[in-house]
């Protein structure tokens, strides 16, 4: 069985879960990226993964495909458009698209998800009237770039100039703040059923910026949640493969923020695959081989997981770092926790003397602790221990 594996820089997703799923699987795997020295040990190929004929041609003058995959918000389409041309199980590249351009996911979900929002080309004014306070992103954007609350005209105008001394060419949405608490549903499907995995209570940074700060194990969402954002998965035909939607519950009920149409990131998905007891990276895998799902959901674990986010407060450099720590690592283990039926992992994203420039989003992670026990509470405590034995220090 040959895999090929469609990506862009290393990811813990692809490097610690995807590529040892198919070693697991007994699989053979070349890497199409557009950053080939990134990968060694690996079957390498350098492609503009971005162009689908690109990527269409790489693998023509290689090994005979078996799966075509990636897990790269910037590469499903293309990806779908490549699995589409060699008749492999893919998702459909018009769902990809509809899902990555958040300008086009209103207008698919319009009827069923009913979002004021207004698209800002470049070079384009603002509109006349907004149901302000609005939120202001890049339609193709990925971890809280330049997403921005504006409260008034005012804001907006100046958030949108901002935007786009940064971005002169990119599309950008305004649309009307969702005002409630966030959750995640995570799902898995073969094309002909989808399985709800899970979700995540996500906790967010301070406002006007929109940075994950934390987020907590929600086994069971309502039914009416689900079947909402379900219904707006089918609107946008996202039913094959991982998808990580975004929702918030408002007065008015469940509204989707956003649909990533690939399995959920920052080390969640090494927590999702924990707490839900399931082979994940290799379930997915499979499903993309042509293999129907099944019952993906064994018994998973009483209890409670939390995946947080330690994130950089100032610019500066980076003068003391926590270790790398899992329940493989005694003495690390031993240190930061001793018991409870807690299991604690910190992955660092930066190490000392790294420069740091504050961002206000999801670039600004200077690490990230999961862990799972049987409460929130041993959880909490848990992570607290770490974080005070192993502080991150700016300078």
């Amino acid at each position: 069985m040959r895999l090929y594996l469609i990506t862009l820089n290393p990811t813990d997703s692809v490097t610690a879960g995807f590529l040892p799923a198919a070693a697991a699987l007994g699989w053979d795997v070349t890497i199409l990226t557009d950053q080939p020295d990134r990968y060694p040990g690996h079957e390498a190929v350098e492609t503009d993964v971005r162009d689908p004929g690109a990527v269409i041609d790489a693998i023509c003058g290689h090994h005979r495909p078996d799966v075509v995959f990636s897990n790269s918000d910037h590469l499903q389409a293309a990806t779908a458009l490549a699995a589409a041309f060699f008749g492999l199980p893919g998702k459909a590249w018009r769902s990809c698209l509809s899902a990555k351009n958040k300008a086009l996911t209103r207008r698919a979900l319009a009827a069923l998800d009913p979002v004021r929002s207004v698209r800002l080309p470049p070079g384009a004014g603002l509109p006349a009237a907004l149901p302000y306070p609005v939120v202001v992103k890049p339609a193709m954007g990925v971890a809280s770039e330049d997403v921005t609350l504006a409260r008034d005209a005012a804001e907006l105008a100046d958030a949108v100039a901002a935007i786009r001394r940064r971005r002169p060419r990119d599309l950008l949405v305004a649309e009307e703040f969702l005002d409630g608490p966030l959750y995640t549903l995570e799902t898995l499907g073969d094309g002909s059923g989808t399985r709800v995995l899970g979700g995540f209570r996500t906790t967010l940074g301070p406002l006007p910026h929109f940075v994950e700060e934390r987020l907590d194990w929600h086994p069971s969402p309502p039914p009416e949640h689900v079947s909402h954002v379900m219904a707006a998965l089918g609107a946008l035909g996202a039913g094959f493969g991982a998808c990580h939607t975004e929702f918030a519950v408002t007065r008015d009920g469940p509204r989707v923020v956003e649909v990533n149409y690939r399995l959920i990131g920052d080390n969640c998905d090494f927590l999702l695959a924990e707490l839900t007891g399931v082979p994940l990276f290799e379930r997915i895998l499979r499903v993309h081989a042509g293999e129907p799902l099944g019952d993906v959901c064994g018994e998973p674990p009483a209890g409670h997981g939390a995946a947080v986010s330690v994130v950089a407060d100032r610019s500066g450099v980076v003068t003391a770092a926590p270790p790398e720590v899992s329940p493989e690592s005694p003495g690390a283990w031993a240190e930061a926790w001793t018991g409870g039926g807690v299991r604690l992992w910190h992955r660092p994203l930066r190490k000392v003397g790294d420069r740091i420039e504050r961002t206000h989003t999801n670039r600004d992670y200077l690490g990230v602790i999961r862990a799972t026990g049987p409460d929130r509470l041993s959880v909490d405590a848990a992570v607290h221990a770490f974080r005070k034995l192993h502080p991150w220090v700016i300078a």
